[in-house]
């Protein structure tokens, strides 16, 4: 009975990780489990768990927890930089720059909020900031909390996992209740407004490519590459027909002539200056494909030589005769610029001779088993980079001592940093979806686990002693900045509900409301447009929010 006892309750670094490996597993379980009208808090299971297994005598030995809880934090950080890094400054295009302001007001109303309920109640800010980012279920904010707290006094305080704890369940719901009440408010009808939106996109519908025959005289005689001086539209052509009925794949020299047929690639959302070129065809490329031989092609760059080259040094339209139209990478889709770095998995269409596709595949290497290896360099040289920032003191105006970024802000910058730009050193940053999950999940079951076990021994008494009073103050710190600012954006800025929704969801970086929004349409991926365009500057400002709260009001 002894081994049995100490496997629960001994205080050896083996007992540790049972202990952490058991509440880690059964909050998964409960996780996937339980679930009321389809809304489950996820993982967040694994921090109720710790708590009640440290509230009935299980413990961490004191260094495995420390470690248990930062290295989680780092490694979930980390990947999330490295998702969001590609496309994080390309959110700021595109009507970006109205959606990440609209975001980034909620942020900064939810940390008003917090700060006039911490006035008002004289809870203290380390508590209230807790209470914060469980209202707006966000963990990375409390690992940047909980860091600088212990950065700038030297001890922890399980308050503010306390907190965060108990505003986080009526925070999930809270936030999907805003939905629904914006929604009633407005008296918006998903299947009407659906239909709205199909009857504009019919006008002002995303073109990705057009065929056209040209009909203008001032495009005569003029090279390819000179069409954007012309038109002032980013576009490349890929295909051309010629007046004699010749295919061919022009490149930037290639000579335009009225009656020639073309095929322009990229985001055409001013179609009109472009049909002042001639009018739009309808041209069976497949058929001409068959006669020439072309043929169009979707290859994986997995050679590390390629990584981080521009598309102009390549030179493939010259060694291979090939054109390569489009780019997708993490999700989006890009255009194929001269200027353009190719990455490691970047998936690239391209239309050539069949023979001459085959050679550039093998070039660029297309195996993807080649993607499945994690490139483990990377990711421990760039921990070691976002630990070193997160150490460094820096001086800033109106405050006493040096500010610190953190093991969060440090290793969320230098992920975001290299996912963006990593190419341009020829750093292979790629790692796959599901790897990337992998470590993310390691790491927030690590960082749960460990904040339960650190917050479970006061987290009853705390909550018996009053502090049942801050579910109320998460339930306000969730529902008022999301009504403001939602009621502004449909009021005034005539955002459609769907593009709300994902502006919401993707403002609290919460996964559940986001299947919620995705879930209210099948038509359309407005809401996960939103969310993606959002999610990167909202997880930036919540860890960076998460040190400033208890920096500027300790």
């Amino acid at each position: 009975m002894d081994w049995f006892s100490n496997l629960f309750f001994g205080t050896s670094v083996a007992h540790s990780v049972f202990v952490l490996a058991l509440v880690i597993a059964i909050g998964i379980f409960l996780g996937t489990r339980l679930k009321v009208k389809g809304i489950t808090i996820g993982i967040t299971w694994i921090l109720f768990c710790a708590i009640a297994a440290s509230h009935f005598g299980m413990t961490l030995h004191p260094l495995v927890e420390s470690f248990a809880k930062d290295f989680g934090l780092i490694l979930f950080v980390y990947s999330i930089g490295l998702q969001v890094g590609p496309g994080f400054f390309s959110s700021f295009g595109q009507g970006g720059i109205r959606l990440n302001i609209l975001a980034a007001s909620i942020v900064l109303l939810s940390c008003i909020t917090a700060y006039v309920i911490h006035v008002i109640s004289g809870v203290d800010i380390a508590t209230m900031t807790g209470v914060l980012f469980g209202a707006v279920t966000n963990t990375p904010g409390l690992g940047a909390a909980q860091q600088t707290f212990f950065d700038v006094t030297g001890m922890e305080n399980p308050d503010i996992a306390s907190g965060y704890a108990m505003a986080y369940p009526l925070g999930v719901v809270g936030i999907i209740f805003s939905l629904l009440l914006l929604r009633w408010i407005f008296r918006i009808k998903p299947e009407q407004e659906e239909e709205r939106l199909q009857s504009e996109r019919g006008e002002e519908q995303k073109i990705e490519h057009i065929d056209i025959t040209l009909t203008n005289p001032q495009v005569d005689g003029i090279r390819v590459r000179d069409l954007k001086l012309l038109t002032h539209v980013n576009v490349i052509v890929t295909r051309l027909i010629d007046g004699s009925g010749s295919e061919q794949m022009p490149d930037a020299d290639t000579l335009l002539h009225v009656g020639d047929k073309v095929r322009f690639v990229g985001d055409l959302k001013n179609e009109k200056t472009l049909l002042l070129l001639g009018p739009k065809t309808e041209v069976v490329w497949e058929e001409k494909e068959k006669n020439i031989h072309l043929v169009s092609r979707h290859i994986i760059v997995t050679k590390p030589k390629i990584n981080g080259k521009r598309i102009a040094d390549l030179k493939v339209r010259e060694a291979f005769n090939i054109t390569i139209s489009r780019v997708r990478r993490a999700g989006i889709e890009l255009l194929a610029t001269p200027d353009l770095r190719l990455q490691m998995g970047d998936r690239l269409t391209v239309v050539g001779e069949a023979e001459a596709v085959e050679k550039i595949a093998k070039a660029f290497g297309n195996s993807s088993k080649k993607l499945d290896a994690p490139n483990l360099a990377s990711l421990f040289f760039g921990i070691v980079l976002g630990v070193a920032l997160g150490s460094l003191p820096i001086m800033l105006p109106g405050l006493g001592q040096p500010f610190k970024l953190g093991l969060a802000g440090g290793t969320l910058i230098v992920a975001i940093l290299m996912g963006a730009f990593g190419t341009k050193w020829h750093l292979v940053t790629y790692t796959t979806t599901s790897a990337n999950l992998m470590i993310r999940e390691i790491g927030i079951a690590l960082f749960l686990a460990a904040v339960g076990f650190g917050a479970g021994k006061t987290f009853i008494p705390t909550l018996v002693g009053g502090g049942y009073v801050w579910i109320g103050y998460g339930v306000i710190i969730t529902l008022l900045p999301l009504l403001i600012i939602g009621f502004i954006s449909r009021k005034w800025l005539k955002l459609d509900y769907f593009t709300l929704m994902g502006l919401i969801a993707g403002s609290t970086t919460d996964p559940p409301a986001l299947a919620y929004a995705t879930g209210q349409s099948a038509n359309n991926d407005r809401s996960a447009v939103a969310y993606s365009t959002v999610y990167p500057v909202t997880m930036f400002l919540r860890v960076l929010t998460g040190q400033l709260m208890i920096l500027l009001f300790l």
